[in-house]
Order: C-alpha cells, then structure tokens, then sequence
C-alpha cells in the first residue's frame, strides 16, 4: 500500500507518537494527531537517548536539532553507594553518540518536526474510549464529541485507551519498588557528562546533567510492599526521598539536600501485547509494551516503533500483512528489552554485604582485565539499526 493521501489518526503526542506522526507524513499520509495535554509544555525530567534511538532521530532528519539540545554522555559509570566508589566504568561511546535530553526538550523538538513535516496537532483532545468494532476507529472524547479515525496509530501510553479495546482488559502487578525523581539546578561542569548509578541495598539511585550541565537528573528507586500510584507525574515529599536515601555518601547526600521538588509512582510490570494491530490500529510505545526504568529504553523503543509502523505501511504491501511484519520486527525484539531491564533492578539492589562486595569485586576485576567485556554485552541493544 502507498501512504500517499492516506488519513491516519496518530493518539498521543508524547516521544511515541510525535517521532511516528513525522515518519508517517514524510511518506506521504495526512496525519492528525490528539494530544490530551491543553500545550505541550515543560513535562517529564530526564531521559537518555541510546544510539539505537539516535539513529531513528538522525533518518527523521533531526540529528543535528537533536544534538543541539542534549549533551553526549561520556558512557556509564556504576558506583557503590556508601562512599560514591567507582565498581565499573562502561565504555559505551564505541555504539555511537549517547544524548541526555530533559524529557520536555525532546518532545517539543518532535513538535517542531511533526508539524513541519505537515501533521495537524490537535491539543486538549482527551480521549474517553475507542471501539474498534466498525471498519474505522471511534473516539469518543471526554467532552462527548464523536470522532472516526480510518486508522489510529496508538501511542497513548501506560493507560492506553487503545490497548483494551484492542486485547481487551489486563492487570498489571505492583513490582515492589517505588520510583523517585527530582531536578536539582548545577553550576556547568559541576558533574560530568555521563549516567552515574550509585547502587545500594534494595535502592539505587541514578544521576547525569541535562540542559548544558544546568541541571542534574535524578532517579531513585527503593524497595517497599506497599504501592504507590502508577504514572510518573505524582508529587513527592522531599524529605521522605532524603530519608530513604540517607545512607547513600559521595555526592549524592549534597544532591538530596538541594532537592526542592519530587515526584514518586510506583512500578508495575506489564505484559509486551500479545497482538500489536487489527484492521484499523496499531499500538507503539508504552501502549505496547510498558518497560521497566532500568535499562533507559521506553522512549527508545517508542522511537524505534515509530519508525518501523512508518516504513512497513509504506512498502507495498496490504495493511494487514505490513501490521504484521511491524509486530513480527518488533515484539521479539521489545520483549528481550524488558526483560533485560527486569533483570537490571536484581542487579542494582544485592541485598546482603556479602553477596554486594562479592558482585562489585568481581565488576572491578573484569573492568580492570576486560574492559570491552561487559560493553559488548550490550552490543545486541545498542549497535542495532532498525533505519537501515
């Protein structure tokens, strides 16, 4: 099938749904898309954008806007948390250039694009429900308004209306950890320029610069039975994060000390969709398969996901068997994704001493004797190309 004159209807406009809106125009297709939000305005904190992603972004034709807004990271830098001590240094830059964006630059940059590229940005659209029983999609808006969609490309997130019309309903379970994160202001070159993972007993915490070295991104997790709210927009107590994070040395007790503001939301595990598409939508991003922070790669993935829908729609084939092909390149590939994230938050959180200084001797020696070793474990996520 051509997407040339082809009316899609892309739902989201978050990382997902942007980067899929702008693919699917310059191929050809009339594109709308609904946003919720009444602006795409200052949301989110921090994310880090791996080469896999970056090369989507560069195929969009954004490499450089792209580097204008983050800053290339130095690699990864794994520490123990109670004086800050280095364990293991991950050369990671031999996959390509690692950009560490504020969440909110990246998404107005995608506006920007979108919008160039000729997609219909409609704000304050706030979707009740979707029925995918008729030939087209049916949104229904909050407001009580009636739309019909040819075809809906889903990119609306952990709360997909989509999914559920789409699989029907699921309930994810609470994993028994607790997400933090802050924004602290700093002084350029106050920090470097690379993702630093101080790791503790059932609690870690995560912290690299954004905008110019300005601000520094924080992130930390911790380990409790009882749950807290799924989303990532819930306000925090300052003082309850500092507490739990009190035992943590280096720099990380003058970081918590500057921290004014904090949200916290409880992490859920949900399954990759068992089904990606029907005749008249496809999913991407969260909406497919919700991932776990450990491993940095939701808006990764909703990247690659954007790019991949675009380029099998336009490639000649019926729809059905291009939503096919997207789901066949896609889920294996995602589920490997969460399922290696899963696994990182056992290995940030070794609970007894002796089974942590165990782990990090070991790091130290492998990082001092095979410095390639456990970078190149990597290279399956990082070194792939869905453009090519």
């Amino acid at each position: 099938m051509t997407l040339i004159g082809q009316e899609i209807t892309v739902l989201g406009g978050g990382i997902g749904g942007l980067a899929a809106a702008r693919a699917l125009a310059m191929r050809g297709a009339r594109v709308r898309l609904l946003e919720q939000a009444a602006e795409i305005g200052e949301v989110g904190a921090g994310i880090q954008v791996s080469p896999n992603a970056g090369r989507v972004l560069a195929a969009l034709g954004l490499e450089m806007a792209f580097e204008e807004i983050s800053i290339a990271s130095q690699g990864a830098v794994l520490r123990d948390y109670a004086e800050g001590a280095e364990v293991l240094r991950l050369d990671l830059t031999r996959f390509g250039r690692f950009g560490l964006v504020h969440r909110a630059d990246l998404v107005a940059m995608l506006a920007v694009a979108a919008r160039e590229a000729g997609v219909e940005i409609e704000l304050g659209a706030r979707v009740g429900e979707v029925s995918l029983d008729g030939g087209q999609a049916e949104l229904r808006l909050e407001n009580g308004e009636q739309r019909e969609a040819p075809f809906l490309v889903a990119a609306d997130g952990l709360h997909s209306r989509a999914r559920p019309a789409l699989l029907g309903s699921e309930r994810p379970h609470f994993t028994g950890h607790v997400a933090w994160r802050a924004l602290i202001p700093l002084v350029p070159g106050e920090v470097p320029a690379q993702a630093q993972v101080f790791m503790g007993p059932g609690r870690h915490l995560v912290a690299y610069p954004l905008r110019g070295g300005r601000l520094l991104n924080l992130v930390g997790v911790h380990e409790r039975t009882a749950w807290q709210a799924e989303g990532w927009n819930h306000a925090g107590d300052p003082a309850e994060f500092r507490a739990i994070f009190t035992r943590f040395g280096g720099p990380v007790c003058g970081w918590l000390e500057r921290v004014e503001a904090v949200h916290v939301w409880g992490l859920f595990r949900h399954e990759v969709a068992r089904r990606w598409y029907g005749d008249n939508v496809a999913i991407l991003g969260d909406a497919a398969h919700p991932t776990l922070p450990f491993l940095a790669q939701g808006a990764c993935m909703a990247l690659e996901d954007g790019w991949v829908l675009a380029a099998c729609l336009s490639q000649g084939e019926g729809r059905g068997a291009a939503l096919a092909r997207y789901e066949a390149l896609r889920a294996p590939r995602c589920r490997r994704i969460v399922d290696a994230g899963t696994a990182n938050a056992r290995n940030y959180h070794l609970g007894g001493p002796l089974s942590r200084t165990v782990a990090h001797l070991g790091l130290r020696v492998i990082g001092k004797a095979l410095p390639g070793f456990m970078p190149d474990r990597f290279g399956w996520l990082y070194a792939h190309d869905v453009t090519a």
